[in-house]
C-alpha cells in the first residue's frame, strides 16, 4: 500500500479502499473524491474484484467534507465537481460495497454508507447528519433513501435536529447491519466480503441492481436536486455564521436569521 489519502488493496476478490488522512479524521478533499471514483471505475474495470470494501485510518471512519476544500474548490460546473462524479460513480456500482465504519461517520461519512450492500460498524462508532445545523442540506441521494429505510419520522429526527447517535441506534434504524467490539470489527467486514465473493457475481450484481432498482432510477435526479441546493448554501449567511463559529472554536447564533 502507499501513504496516498486513498488506499488500496485487493487480496482475495477484495479491494479493499481505505480513507487515510487520520490527522482530518479523514475528512474529504477533492482529491480524495477523484480517487475514489477512480478506485471504483478500477473495481467496475478488473474482473477479479468482486467486491469493494471502505474503511478508514486511525480512530474515524469519515468526518465528512472538508469544508475549506470544499469552498476553495468549488468548480463553476456543479456536475463536474469531483464530489459529484464521486456520487455518481459509487451510487451506479454493480458489485456489492461492504463498510467497516471504525469510528466517527459525519455528514458525506453517514450519507456514503446508504450506497453500501453491507455496513458494520465498531461499538464505539458515531454518527451524525449535520447539515441542517451547519446550514446546508442533505446530500448525496439522502433525501430519497433515509426516509424509505428508516422512516420519515426517524428521518426528520436526524436530519433536522442533526445529533450524534451511537452505533446501537444506527443498527436499530436499519443504517448497519452489525455492530463489534472495535478490535474486531475490521475481520468481521471483511469475513462477510469474503464471503459475498465467493457467491456467483452474476447473480450478486443481478440481485442488487433489482434491490436498489427503484431508487435507482431516481437517484441521479435526486443527487443533482440536492446539489442545486447545497452548493449555493455554502456561501449564504447560515452557513458562513455555522463555519466561522467552528473555527473561532464558539458556539453559531442563528437568531438573526428568519
Amino acid at each position: 500500500m502507499s501513504e496516498a489519502l486513498i488506499q488500496t488493496s485487493i487480496t482475495d476478490g477484495v479491494m479493499t479502499l481505505r480513507l487515510n488522512r487520520a490527522d482530518k479524521k479523514n475528512s474529504l478533499t477533492a482529491t480524495m473524491y477523484t480517487a475514489l471514483a477512480e478506485a471504483f471505475d478500477q473495481a467496475t474495470a478488473d474482473s477479479s474484484v468482486r467486491v469493494v470494501l471502505i474503511t478508514g485510518s486511525g480512530d474515524s471512519f469519515c468526518a465528512g467534507n472538508d469544508l475549506v476544500d470544499f469552498l476553495q474548490n468549488t468548480p463553476s460546473d456543479a456536475e463536474q465537481a469531483p464530489v459529484m462524479v464521486f456520487m455518481r460513480t459509487m451510487s451506479s456500482f454493480k458489485k456489492p460495497i461492504v463498510a467497516a465504519v471504525n469510528g466517527i461517520a459525519v455528514g458525506v461519512g453517514v450519507t456514503m454508507l446508504l450506497h453500501c450492500d453491507l455496513v458494520y460498524a465498531a461499538d464505539n462508532a458515531r454518527f451524525q447528519l449535520p447539515f441542517a445545523s451547519i446550514g446546508i442540506c442533505p446530500e448525496f441521494g439522502s433525501t430519497l433513501l433515509l426516509p424509505m429505510m428508516i422512516g420519515p419520522a426517524r428521518a426528520s429526527e436526524l436530519c433536522l435536529l442533526g445529533e450524534m447517535f451511537n452505533a446501537q441506534t444506527a443498527k436499530d434504524a436499519g443504517i448497519v447491519n452489525g455492530v463489534a467490539p472495535a478490535a474486531e470489527l475490521e475481520a468481521l467486514a471483511r469475513a462477510q466480503a469474503e464471503k459475498l465473493s465467493r457467491q456467483p457475481p452474476n447473480a450478486l450484481r443481478t440481485t442488487k441492481a433489482l434491490l436498489k432498482r427503484w431508487t435507482q432510477d431516481r437517484m441521479p435526479e435526486v443527487i443533482r436536486s440536492e446539489a442545486a441546493e447545497f452548493m449555493p448554501m455554502l456561501k449564504m449567511p447560515e452557513a458562513l455564521e455555522a463555519m466561522g463559529a467552528f473555527m473561532q472554536k464558539r458556539k453559531p447564533d442563528f437568531s438573526k436569521f428568519s
